[in-house]
């Protein structure tokens, strides 16, 4: 089983609860994240850099500032072999265990990785529990996996401590130690990794969910983003759209970073960028570049941008008006759990051809 980032309650509330004592504002539920690709999309919708943002997405409400909770937790995808960094595992190249396994030869690089693991080298020890963390070549198992990337961790490998501090945390392969997870958490974002970075500042609010904390936590998000994670470049945009953590209120900034997760496929960016754009907030207004992005989520899934999406096709707002995709779009949200009586008052308004038609759209949408 395969660990990237920590789902830690404690942030969420140590930005709302900051939010509306400074603001008195409520706090808007953020959409559960989607993972991102690390990679710039070129096909994404102009964003007007260098201001690009955006808001939250709450499914029966009017659009709001951010203050909201940071992030959860998104699952990395397992990386492709050919994109794998030998430096991950604490090695040089060349080696024939890391080219087998960069050419996806996977059970070729565990044999050689196993005897050089089992003399004790680090590098080999984090390729082989990284292979059997994945089941790659091998059947899958996590306890063999955690024992290697613990020997590894031990010898200063980053990334084995940043995977190893994850199953301290979790207690379920090895027995939970959330003092020595700390601690290897700290040394791995320390040594530049950029995940482990993300999660300590996740560490930091939670033992500290006060402005101190969320100070402290900053400095991380902001490495974390520095190398393109989305996850901490939306964290750092609500730290900004919030002026917490000893960082100043900065729309402008808060709407660049937006953008940068945006155009990862992070879309509760997505949703927040194009309601900011709408809005005009943090830059200038921009309703058919907010409406792009408000559909380019929808499409992808999120079915809060869906909801929204349908308000905006209802209301003609960046798009031309057409009632029978505002439908569409409601229906297929609906279907999925959300309810927004706004939107059911409007599908009750649609005369019996419309709505024939809406479901039909509904159908064959993604």
């Amino acid at each position: 089983m395969r660990y990237s980032r920590l789902p830690l309650a404690a942030l969420a509330a140590a930005l709302t609860i900051q939010a509306a004592a400074a603001a008195g504002a409520e706090a808007v539920p953020v959409p559960q994240p989607r993972p991102d690709t690390s990679v710039p999309d070129a096909s994404a919708p102009n964003t007007d850099a260098p201001n690009a943002g955006a808001p939250n997405a709450g499914a029966a409400r009017a659009d709001k500032p951010i203050e909201t909770p940071l992030p959860q937790p998104a699952t990395l995808a397992p990386p492709s072999p050919d994109t794998v960094n030998p430096d991950r595992f604490g090695a040089k190249p060349p080696d024939a265990a890391y080219g087998a396994f960069q050419r996806g030869l996977y059970k070729t690089a565990y044999n050689l990785a196993m005897v050089r693991a089992k003399n004790g080298d680090p590098a080999a020890q984090t390729l082989v529990a990284e292979i059997l963390s994945r089941g790659l070549g091998v059947p899958l198992n996590a306890a063999e996996a955690a024992k290697w990337y613990g020997l590894a961790a031990e010898q200063g490998v980053p990334e084995a401590q940043f995977q190893y501090a994850l199953m301290l945390l979790d207690g379920r392969y090895v027995k939970k130690d959330s003092k020595e997870a700390y601690a290897l958490m700290q040394a791995a974002a320390e040594a530049g990794n950029r995940l482990a970075q993300f999660n300590f500042a996740q560490l930091l609010v939670q033992q500290d969910p006060g402005d101190a904390g969320l100070a402290k936590a900053a400095v991380y998000y902001e490495r974390a983003a520095a190398t393109g994670l989305a996850d901490a470049e939306y964290a750092m945009a609500q730290i900004y759209s919030n002026g917490a953590g000893g960082r100043p209120h900065d729309d402008a900034k808060a709407r660049v970073l937006l953008a940068q997760a945006a155009r990862q496929n992070y879309d509760t960016a997505q949703i927040d960028l194009a309601a900011w754009m709408i809005e005009g907030r943090g830059g200038e207004r921009d309703l058919k570049s907010g409406f792009a992005w408000m559909k380019r989520a929808a499409e992808g899934g999120n079915v809060a941008a869906q909801n929204r999406l349908a308000k905006l096709y209802m209301g003609g707002i960046g798009t031309d008006p057409d009632l029978i995709l505002a439908g569409a779009w409601y229906i297929l949200a609906r279907r999925a759990g959300l309810i927004d009586p706004q939107m059911d008052d409007f599908l009750q308004g649609l005369d019996d051809g419309q709505t024939k038609q809406a479901l039909q759209k509904a159908n064959r949408l993604p």
